[in-house]
């Protein structure tokens, strides 16, 4: 079979692209060896966030009881929770395949293996195309150490199918999938450890917001500890017991459950790269601005280039991936990306952190604002957060925007759309914003300037 598109993966990346390309007309195969949606859909962002809700209903009771409004004192069900996060994740996978039902799609279930640089093979049937988009997303990554075979020892995939709350969670990576679950399993009733080996948890993100980030989980109870190197998990009677070295010293924590949260992998194990010539390294596939390969016809989108492993980076990569297969152009801005961590309080980021403007020698200035000063957060009970604004000390350029705290992950793209039309601070501060609203820290941290 030829069409002029192949697309591999339907992730966020994948079917989103087929459907663009639907839109406009282009006959597309589009190849998924598991269920449509992809790690994202199924085993990532939208069920963490159903569970994330759960975990904050459970709070916000907790929070009654406490004010004295209502006694609290039912009795929390995780098999119950588990099922609702399976409805959520049904109910949009099925609206995902109804999409992906167009006269221009041609759905194929299975594996794909190239066999030439226009061929893939999906049980001995070929497909052949003009241009190929590869979206096989990633696979959890495990670290080189003893005991990460034994009973008890889980990654996100498992985490996502429990039954029962484990009384005790150490989660081995302090990243955004690690943070996460400790914040979802704090809440369920879980004592948890989260052992990193960086400086700071969130690598990635502004060093400020890590830190209080830290803090506030610390304050729920989270033991977090930094710069620590974990060097093997062992049985430990019915339980385990995970070692780490930690300035000099070996610690240890034993756990009913350990998960393994040390970040991704690119999924191209069953692709058969190397032998068509396509060039990539471990951390993903070569990709161009463009997201072209080295063999021009063919482009890696999402998670399997890993420039950036987030399911929105994938879909409007493949936006620009398709548009210039189009001979198209557009004013994405692939560099300006929000990052969001779910976890109670949210953190979120975009733009440039204060570490990144000062290795690039970029002065710049910045202001930050608290929730507490908020009228809506008081009211909400959710006090704990901040606003931190980065801006060129030249032209007052806004070139960053870190916050935590109570619904960050949407506030954050204000400031992506402010970003990403290169908007002064002098423009910004002259935008009226309602009262009272979350949104106002992101006004007096401006002001702040």
């Amino acid at each position: 079979m030829h069409t002029p598109l192949l697309i591999i993966g339907a992730g966020p990346g994948g079917y989103e692209t087929a459907l663009l390309a639907a839109r406009k007309g282009i006959e597309t195969t589009l190849i998924e060896a598991g269920p449509s949606g992809g790690t994202c859909l199924n085993e990532g962002c939208i069920p963490t966030k159903a569970l994330c809700r759960s975990a904050r209903l459970l709070d916000d009771l907790r929070e009654v009881r406490n004010y004295g409004i209502e006694d609290f004192s039912g009795t929390f069900s995780l098999p119950q929770a588990m099922k609702r996060k399976d409805d959520v994740v049904e109910q949009l996978r099925s609206g995902v395949d109804a999409l992906l039902n167009h006269k221009f799609i041609h759905r194929v279930n299975g594996l794909a293996t190239f066999i030439d640089d226009h061929t893939v093979t999906v049980d001995d049937t070929r497909y052949e195309a003009d241009h190929i988009i590869i979206a096989t997303g990633s696979v959890s990554q495990s670290l080189p150490i003893p005991g990460t075979d034994l009973p008890g020892v889980v990654t996100s995939r498992e985490m996502l199918t429990m039954q029962k709350v484990p009384q005790r969670l150490c989660i081995i990576g302090g990243g955004v999938i690690g943070l996460e679950f400790a914040s979802i399993y704090r809440s369920f009733g879980s004592e948890v450890c989260i052992v990193e080996y960086a400086k700071e948890i969130l690598p990635r993100f502004d060093g400020d917001l890590a830190k209080r980030l830290r803090q506030s989980l610390g304050k729920r109870g989270i033991e977090i500890n930094v710069q620590s190197a974990v060097t093997s998990i062992r049985q430990n009677g019915n339980g385990l017991t995970v070692d780490y070295e930690r300035k000099g010293k070996t610690e240890s924590w034993d756990a009913d459950c350990v998960l393994m949260a040390v970040g991704r992998k690119a999924n191209t194990a069953s692709l058969n790269l190397a032998d068509i010539g396509l060039d990539f390294t471990p951390r993903g596939i070569t990709v161009n601005g463009n997201m072209q390969t080295n063999l021009p016809h063919i482009y890696a989108i999402g998670d399997v280039n890993g420039l950036m492993m987030l399911a929105h980076a994938a879909t409007y990569q493949g936006m620009r991936a398709l548009h210039h297969i189009c001979n198209e152009t557009d004013n994405i801005r692939l560099d300006i990306m929000p990052a969001a961590v779910f976890t109670s309080p949210e953190a979120a980021s975009v733009g440039l952190t204060e570490e990144e403007c000062k290795a690039r020698g970029i002065k710049v200035r910045c202001g930050k604002s608290f929730f507490r000063s908020n009228g809506k957060a008081l009211c909400m009970g959710e006090p704990d957060g901040f606003c931190k604004i980065i801006v060129s000390d030249e032209d007052g350029r806004l070139l960053g925007c870190h916050l935590y705290g109570p619904h960050a992950a949407d506030l954050i793209q204000e400031a992506c759309a402010l970003i990403s039309l290169d908007v002064t601070v002098d423009k910004c501060r002259n935008i009226i914003h309602t009262h009272p609203t979350l949104g106002e820290v992101l006004q007096t941290a401006l002001h702040s300037l």
